[in-house]
């Protein structure tokens, strides 16, 4: 089994390089090394062979094996695919616009190691704009827009519309196992909240444009000029720097994001089938879900934070971070920024998850 999944990655890579070879253009693929020269023009599809690089070989092969092991998979959701492509994207475009500054001061709040005080809250949330005029200091909390929104609008629709998949899959490949293990209406809430955690799970593959997004909105220098195509192709690994910690924050909070907000549809407004929820009942129900996700994972939020926004060649352990953070600045620390999360980040989380929820059964009525 493993000489055949690493032969299928031997075989995509040389399908790749015969693909995006051109001309004066020269790309060496050697054991566990890729170097590229340029002399001349490139396909525009090397964007896609960079991203294919970036994926390690054991992450491919573990994906393959997984595919390999998994069961037949035959089932059909209440919604179209295209509808929760559509609602789950439209989500994802308005909560970009209207809280990406609101994420730039919670990832600032976060990355910072030093005492906030009123004096020095300017500094941290500005940094070279703090003494810049009103409109500027405004704009200064817009870096990173063009990473944000391929990661944010990519993240929303994989989330809120990979969700209801896994649910759909576990529904009809396990929906016995979870009714014995926790009765008939608590194995649906059940379902709905591990369908969540494989979501969030699954979520590691967008790590890269996580990091550029974090990267930009807290330590731009790491940049150093170069365009994202020249990031992927030298970084690869480094982009998926603090995935363990991201799989390790992402399965529980997204476990109680979808659990919390079922459990609310059910035992507060005694739904059973929860896509007839109101705009009323999935705003409530997103509340909950979205205080009790972001308290969950906040101390593994902060964790994976400072491992991201660290400058591509310094490489720091989850581990280590924890010890300097205990030792520095105190345990409590692990919930830095949690407060302005809540009251900030939770919005944001509410606003998505809310218009996500109640557009998708809408977009269903005509796609």
């Amino acid at each position: 089994m493993k000489a055949k999944l690493q032969a299928s990655w031997n075989s995509l890579q040389s399908a790749s390089l015969y693909g995006f070879r051109r001309r004066r253009s020269l790309i060496r693929l050697r054991a566990g090394d890729c170097t590229f020269e340029r002399s001349g023009e490139v396909r525009t599809g090397l964007l896609a062979f960079s991203l294919i690089l970036t994926l390690r070989p054991a992450v491919f092969l573990l994906v393959l094996f997984l595919c390999q092991m998994s069961p037949t998979i035959n089932v059909k959701g209440k919604e179209s695919g295209t509808a929760r492509i559509l609602g789950s994207g439209a989500s994802g475009v308005a909560e970009l616009f209207v809280f990406h500054p609101v994420d730039t001061i919670a990832k600032r709040l976060m990355s910072n190691k030093t005492k906030v005080s009123f004096s020095t809250l300017s500094p941290i949330l500005f940094r070279d704009y703090a003494t810049a005029p009103l409109g500027r200091k405004l704009l200064s909390l817009f870096p990173g827009l063009g990473y944000a929104a391929g990661y944010k609008i990519t993240q929303r629709i994989y989330k809120y519309g990979g969700q209801p998949f896994f649910n759909d899959i576990l529904r009809a490949n396990y929906k016995t196992n979870f009714t014995n293990a926790f009765g008939e209406r608590k194995g649906m809430m059940m379902t709905q909240a591990a369908a969540g955690s494989l979501t969030g799970i699954g979520e590691v593959v967008l790590l890269p444009l996580d990091v550029l997004k974090i990267k930009r909105q807290v330590n731009p220098e790491a940049f150093r000029g170069r365009g994202v195509l020249r990031i992927f192709l030298e970084e690869r690994g480094a982009l998926y720097r603090g995935w363990g910690w991201t799989m390790a924050r992402n399965a529980p909070g997204s476990f109680a994001l979808f659990g919390a907000s079922a459990m609310t549809k059910d035992y507060l407004f005694g739904l059973r089938d929860y896509s007839q929820a109101t705009w009323g009942q999935n705003f409530v129900a997103s509340i909950a879900g979205a205080v009790a996700s972001i308290t969950i994972a906040a101390p593994l939020d902060t964790i994976k934070t400072r491992i991201q926004n660290a400058n591509f060649e310094h490489k720091v352990s989850g581990v280590t971070i924890i010890k300097e953070l205990v030792r520095n600045e105190g345990a409590t620390a692990l919930f830095k920024g949690l407060t302005p999360k809540i009251l900030v980040v939770g919005p944001k989380l509410v606003f998505s998850y809310t218009l996500a929820q109640s557009l998708i059964p809408w977009f269903a009525n005509y796609v």
